[in-house]
């Protein structure tokens, strides 16, 4: 017999079903779902209950997830867009959203790039799994133009977002005016900056915040002196090396990066160059990552409260998937600056 005999004489696995699960079980098909669904609690005894789990490991039970949004219209999932999942910042973020979903909602992460901004197009062919909802981290305009619709979606860190979109957003503006504030107390007349070079809302106001705010204490900020690279520390120590030859000539002490990733490149290239931190150069970062306090030196940074944005943005999606409206449409989290030996001398290089 040929391999195509024998491909065409194999059965397809069986798929086992509740009711065959109950027959072996000797219990009813609502006894299984009770327990294979989590919610046998005092509605199954402990017997019946060991008697269907035993049932469903010998058969290969699992409940059909996909059956079952076909049949209701909608699944159990929430989705979470977001980029790179391994920055600390965002596993903050899915513990504060796995808070509040417990055990009604299965959470599927969609990852995108470091720092790039989610596609739509990406985004929509997951739809056809039939969310319950959709968290997305810092959504495009053009994003929310083409997923507009009835699935409940609650956008986090989206500054100048449409008002009537539900939103939890950082205030970002706060936090880059307290390092401008920091860098005046320490007495640095002329800085630079360097941002992130994926353009979404939240680094636009990081930056324009700290601009306005350097005006405001007198800090020189050149144009020259703004410069930006991707959120990877690679790029951020290479941008950083080819432009710290120009920001010295122009006597620049002080440095703020978008994000403490970057702030991590500087701290790598100023090794390289020998260049003292923060005698020669203080410098800080954004989102307060948890390496931020054990780096060589410690990273200055602003704190996110990334844990409560996933918390208060998966209570507003619950509130949708209920059909309620949310008590605030969209809220507005404080941040605050850490200081640490970036910045201090006491803690340098």
């Amino acid at each position: 017999m040929n391999i195509g005999e024998k491909s065409a004489g194999k059965q397809p696995p069986r798929r086992v079903t509740a009711a065959m699960v109950a027959e072996h079980a000797g219990v009813s098909t609502a006894t299984v779902s009770l327990v294979a669904n989590g919610k046998s609690a005092g509605r199954v005894s402990k017997h019946n209950e060991e008697r269907v789990r035993e049932a469903i490991r010998e058969l290969g039970y699992f409940v059909d997830g996909i059956g079952s949004s076909l049949a209701k219209g909608v699944s159990s999932l929430v989705i979470l867009v977001a980029p790179d999942i391994s920055n600390p910042f965002f596993a903050k973020v899915i513990a504060g959203v796995r808070s509040v979903l417990g055990n009604d909602y299965q959470l599927l992460l969609s990852v995108t790039d470091a720092g790039i901004s989610p596609s739509a197009t990406e985004t929509r062919r997951l739809l056809g799994l039939r969310p319950a909802g959709l968290l997305v981290h810092a959504p495009t305009k053009v994003f929310l133009e083409d997923l507009a619709g009835p699935l409940p979606l609650v956008a986090l860190d989206a500054p100048g977002i449409d008002p009537s979109i539900p939103a939890v957003n950082m205030d970002v503006a706060q936090g880059a005016e307290a390092v401008v504030a920091h860098f005046a107390s320490l007495g640095h007349t002329k800085a630079a900056y360097l941002d992130g070079s994926t353009g979404t809302d939240t680094l636009m106001v990081r930056r324009e915040a700290f601009l306005d705010a350097a005006t405001h204490y007198g800090i020189e900020v050149l144009p020259g002196n703004v410069a930006s690279s991707m959120i990877d520390v690679g790029a951020a120590s290479d941008e950083f090396s080819r432009n710290w030859p120009m920001w010295e000539s122009c006597g620049v002490t002080a440095l703020a990066c978008a994000t403490d990733t970057q702030a991590f490149g500087v701290l790598h290239a100023a090794r390289h160059l020998g260049i003292r931190i923060p005698h020669r150069l203080a410098v800080t970062g954004f989102d307060d990552l948890p390496y931020s306090a054990t780096s060589s030196p410690s990273i200055t940074s602003v704190q996110l409260h990334a844990t409560e944005v996933g918390r208060q943005a998966a209570l507003k999606l619950r509130e949708l998937i209920d059909g309620q409206a949310p008590q605030s449409l969209q809220s507005m989290l404080p941040s605050s600056l850490v200081v640490r030996g970036s910045t201090t001398a006491d803690g340098g290089l």
